[in-house]
């Protein structure tokens, strides 16, 4: 169970530093010949992984439930982000290495979400009826933690002038050893799942994994749950709506507060740590809410935070406001991504995880643009402190499917498998 929680706080390096706050930036601002073409490399290279994504995830979770040893590929996937992010020290602050650190970064993501097809599988083998909310939540917190140790350690150890590491700042190398710390640190806290996760056996009566056969079961798959668990589809569709608004509530939230509400970068840096603290916070102080009046309820609770947060937000536009009401948004994520999670968990037919996991982030993917779009379109029609809408709406309509939503079996009344 430990060796699962630190996979979590170790895999944040990738997102935290190098894709949400600090290397991403870099690649488009100063590698980049300008910005806006740095932004459409970025953009574009997100666009492939994702189509990848979309392909390869269903597809790998087939392949998974057959094979059964989640722990080897998640280490095999695992391997490939931390050879991402060590080789993004070999992007210099020269145009000509554009593609190379956009294609880094976008090949560590899909890896990423590939591995956590395998990593959430685990989950059911390592909790039972009575703890699985607060295991799950308990490991997304663990992640909020890594966040906010890798920034810290990245704004006083190599962004801020005179860094306590003393790197030279010759071709920016103090940034561009922030992906050798990511790295390494990645690489530490996944050593214990390499060596005690979790894996399982072949069940019998399977086929071999053959390609063509696995998408073929996958489009058998998703017409079984039309048919006989409506509910599941019902809950993949909604929960792809409202994690993108969740997603986006960390990808454009310092992006918001820099262009709508004057915050400067230093103000930005610390928003985050402070954004990242109470996720970690609301995520860990309500661990256990989820074993004791079910997920379905924690999200919609949650989500319905966030929506009232959010209008108070645009409602009175200013940068106490953003502050007070940005933080009680945040304080939610990590609870609805938790508990999105263990529900699926409960209903996912047995020895179908890795499958159902994979079409869980597939779904996901699918929805990504969502966002972004309302938060494009609403900027376009009443400016930039509006554009929040774009990400409270995209929420709102996660929420209203949810409401209805009705699955047998959520009550997860099967024993967990034991850890192997």
């Amino acid at each position: 169970m430990w060796s699962w929680w630190t996979w979590d706080l170790g895999s944040t390096a990738l997102n935290s530093v190098m894709i949400s706050f600090v290397f991403s930036v870099y690649v488009t601002g100063t590698v980049a010949a300008n910005p806006e073409r740095g932004a459409l490399m970025l953009d574009a290279a997100q666009s492939f992984s994702g189509i990848a994504l979309l392909l390869l995830a269903p597809l790998m979770g087939a392949w998974a439930d057959r094979v059964r040893n989640r722990r080897l590929m998640l280490t095999v996937a695992t391997l490939v982000v931390i050879a991402c992010i060590a080789l993004s020290w070999f992007v210099k602050p020269h145009d000509e290495y554009l593609l190379l650190g956009v294609s880094l970064l976008a090949i560590g993501a899909v890896a990423q979400d590939i591995g956590t097809v395998f990593y959430n599988g685990m989950l059911l083998q390592l909790s039972n009826k009575t703890n699985i909310g607060k295991i799950s939540a308990i490991g997304w917190g663990f992640g909020y933690f890594g966040g906010i140790f890798c920034l810290v350690v990245v704004l006083f150890g190599f962004v801020l002038k005179g860094g306590i590491f003393g790197i030279s700042t010759d071709e920016l190398a103090n940034i561009r050893a922030v992906a050798l710390f990511a790295a390494g640190f990645m690489a530490i806290f996944s050593i214990p799942i390499f060596l005690w996760g979790p894996t399982a056996e072949p069940l019998p009566g399977r086929e071999r994994f053959n390609v063509l056969s696995a998408y073929r079961d996958i489009g058998v798959r998703i017409l079984h749950m039309w048919r006989d668990e409506r509910g599941l589809l019902h809950f993949l569709i909604a929960s792809a709506i409202f994690r993108d608004g969740l997603t986006a509530v960390f990808t454009f939230g310092g992006v918001i507060a820099a262009s709508s509400y004057g915050f400067a970068t230093d103000e930005v840096i610390v928003f985050g740590l402070a954004a990242n603290g109470i996720a970690l916070l609301g995520t860990w102080a309500l661990s256990g809410l989820d074993d004791r009046i079910g997920p379905k309820r924690v999200i919609i609770m949650s989500l319905s935070i966030m929506v009232v947060a959010g209008i108070a937000v645009v409602s009175w536009q200013s940068k106490p406001s953003f502050w007070i009401f940005g933080l009680i948004i945040s304080s939610q994520v990590g609870l609805v991504q938790s508990a999105s999670r263990t529900l699926l968990a409960r209903i996912v037919p047995p020895g179908e995880e890795n499958e159902t996991f994979g079409l869980y982030a597939t779904v996901g993917r699918a929805a990504t643009p969502i966002a972004p779009a309302l938060m494009w379109l609403i900027l376009s029609m009443f400016g930039l402190r509006w554009q929040i809408l774009g990400i409270i709406v995209t929420i709102l309509i996660g929420l209203l499917l949810m409401i209805p939503l009705q699955i047998k079996g959520v009550t997860y009344d099967r024993p967990a498998a034991a850890p192997r």
